[in-house]
């Protein structure tokens, strides 16, 4: 069975990454969307991870059993090492992105030849939409609905990490 890791944080997980999935499972068996912790963005994130991972869960019924999500701290490359996954996808909206991503798969490569970083490009009319996008317009109290993948409530989300960011 040929399976692939799709790392990132995903907070939240758009439209714009069911599309990137959409197009990988047509590549591989399985996909496992790995929501990362990134050291560049907020400490903890919009959303807790927890809650990332259940948008995701919500999104990606449809596929069953073909979608995996779990979180991870390590670098990427030692996901792939422990869970013995040779590629990883990374979705490309923008030349910029396509840039972004060649130096993190070539810092891959170096860090282990046996794994092979596969890009997927973003349908037109999905490339727009980025999860900064997507928080700033939840961040205003906006309509983020159009952004997201069906079968995602994310006014329930919006309470639950309202109800998280009190206990803090």
């Amino acid at each position: 069975m040929r399976t692939a890791i799709f790392p990132g944080s995903f907070d939240p997980f758009t439209l714009g990454h069911l599309d990137v999935l959409e197009s990988a499972l047509k590549i591989f068996d399985k996909v496992i969307v790995a929501v990362g912790y990134n050291s560049s963005k907020l400490k903890s994130g919009f959303f807790p991870v927890d809650l990332r991972m259940k948008i995701i869960a919500d999104a990606t019924k449809a596929f069953g059993k073909r979608v995996e999500v779990c979180c991870y701290k390590e670098l990427t490359i030692e996901l792939c090492r422990k869970m013995d996954v040779k590629f990883i996808v990374r979705g490309l909206r923008t030349t910029t992105d396509f840039e972004f991503e060649g130096v993190i798969a070539q810092a891959n490569k170096v860090l282990d030849p046996s794994i092979v970083t596969v890009y997927v490009q973003a349908s037109h009319e999905f490339s727009f939409i980025s999860s900064t996008v997507v928080r700033d317009v939840l961040m205003h109290n906006g309509d983020a609905t159009p952004f997201m993948p069906q079968g995602v409530n994310i006014k329930k989300y919006l309470t639950k990490r309202k109800e998280a960011v009190k206990q803090k």
